[in-house]
């Protein structure tokens, strides 16, 4: 007959205590972001602002596939926008304008830069460095503005803005069936402390 081998434990609380600590400090780790990641989440969202967010973008006379001297404004409407560092921001307003100059269809797409000021609820404004990319992507209108606060409330802050809208009249425009004068564009904007 064989004889049963076996091991008794008998834990005590503060072994089993120190034992889950030690696994739930193991897990905190494996969970954290790190790189990157936690660079991102490590800085504050200033501001976010969410549709019913838009922007109206504007060109008179408007666009054809031939060259002719357009002037360009976009008209944007913040808000809701959320502010965890000023709560009392709510909403804001920003007009973006460019003279006239020779312009076509294709001028809608690739890369741009301006500089316009958002001002907020409160009365106060913040003056936006942007650098403006413009893709169609399927059927939609696609714009990323990227920047920096140069000036005012969240100053030094990044800001990324990103509208989406129809892309109909562009691909008429750019093929030649057509011309563009406005689009409508939902909006996007996060304003991040760096």
């Amino acid at each position: 007959m064989k004889k049963r081998v076996g091991v008794s434990f008998n834990a005590t609380p503060r072994i089993i205590l120190t034992a889950m600590t030690a696994l739930v400090l193991l897990f905190a780790g494996l969970l954290a972001p790190t790189g990157p990641a936690a660079a991102q989440e490590a800085a504050l969202l200033d501001v976010t602002c969410t549709p019913p967010s838009s922007a109206v973008s504007t060109y008179n006379p408007p666009l054809t596939n031939n060259p002719q001297k357009s002037s360009a404004s976009a008209s944007y409407q913040l808000g809701p926008c959320v502010s965890l560092s000023q709560p009392q921001v709510t909403s804001g307003t920003s007009v973006l304008t460019r003279p006239p100059r020779l312009r076509t269809c294709t001028d809608l797409l690739g890369a741009s830069s301006g500089t316009f000021v958002v001002t907020w609820n409160t009365g106060q404004t913040s003056t936006v460095s942007a650098n403006f990319n413009t893709t169609v992507v399927g059927a939609v209108l696609v714009v990323v503005a990227t920047g920096t606060i140069t000036s005012g409330l969240f100053q030094g802050d990044a800001l990324v803005m990103n509208l989406t809208g129809p892309a109909t009249d562009v691909l008429l425009c750019t093929l030649g069936l057509g011309t563009f004068e406005s689009i409508y564009s939902a909006l996007t904007l996060e304003i991040t402390s760096v």
